[in-house]
């Protein structure tokens, strides 16, 4: 599924999502002429969220850009590809606004920052115990790179805020795409259930589900904690 817009206009303008979205994008053009060959790697090896460096608070590879533990805050602006950083800046677009609507501009930029560091540290954890249960410690030196985390945190905070928006999704249809307005509180609830049902079913390549997971538990949990902005009441629009 593909979200395309919702029907839930912001109210202020989303200075902060601009800037986190536009931190993503100059951070992948870093990336880019640093590996030179298109190949998401040594970017990933020095500025990704490696587990085994975060439990050791040791810098194993080649000298990253910041020492670990605070690798987990420079992972959450790289990526592993032209689809990992288009999808997840389209649901930060349609789905950050709002958020940061709600919560005003400072606590938004703190909820995603906490919904990240959750999700990074939820993953090392899985890694953890993957390694255990192997007795292998291939699962600590993977990489973890992405905003997904983060946003996740934003699905959570969104489905909690505005569970009756309207979001337009392109589903896809066998060999057909369908356009459906889906009610934010089922199109979040599949995408979650997606994540965890991948845990259940060995997970998907590339995809740090486990982080997906701990962002979203989080961002559930912290959206309550955090509060709304004073003056702030949800509005919708009708199409």
């Amino acid at each position: 599924m593909i979200p395309l817009k919702d029907d839930t206009p912001s109210q202020t303008t989303p200075f902060l999502t601009y800037a986190i979205v536009a931190a993503n994008v100059l951070a992948f053009l870093w990336q880019l002429a640093l590996d030179g060959n298109g190949r998401i790697e040594l970017s990933a090896l020095v500025g990704g969220a490696i587990p085994y460096e975060i439990l050791s608070l040791e810098d194993v590879y080649p000298p990253d850009v910041v020492p670990p533990p605070f690798t987990i805050l420079t992972s959450m602006f790289l990526h592993g590809g032209f689809l990992h950083i288009g999808s997840n800046m389209l649901f930060l677009w349609i789905f950050g606004n709002n958020v940061e609507d709600a919560l005003g501009r400072v606590r938004f930029p703190l909820f995603y920052l906490a919904s990240g560091i959750a999700a990074a540290l939820a993953q090392v954890i899985a890694a953890a115990v993957a390694a255990q249960s192997i007795g292998s410690t291939d699962p600590l030196h993977v990489p973890m790179v992405g905003a997904s985390g983060a946003i996740a945190g934003v699905l959570a905070a969104y489905m909690v805020l505005f569970p009756h928006a309207r979001v337009l999704t392109l589903v896809p249809i066998f060999v057909f795409f369908q356009l459906v307005h889906l009610p934010a509180v089922l199109f979040i609830g599949i995408w979650f259930l997606l994540q965890v049902l991948a845990v259940f079913f060995g997970g998907a390549p590339g995809v740090a589900v486990f982080a997906h997971i701990g962002g979203f538990v989080a961002g559930l949990v912290m959206v309550r904690v955090f509060g709304r902005r004073r003056g702030w009441r949800p509005r919708q629009a009708s199409w």
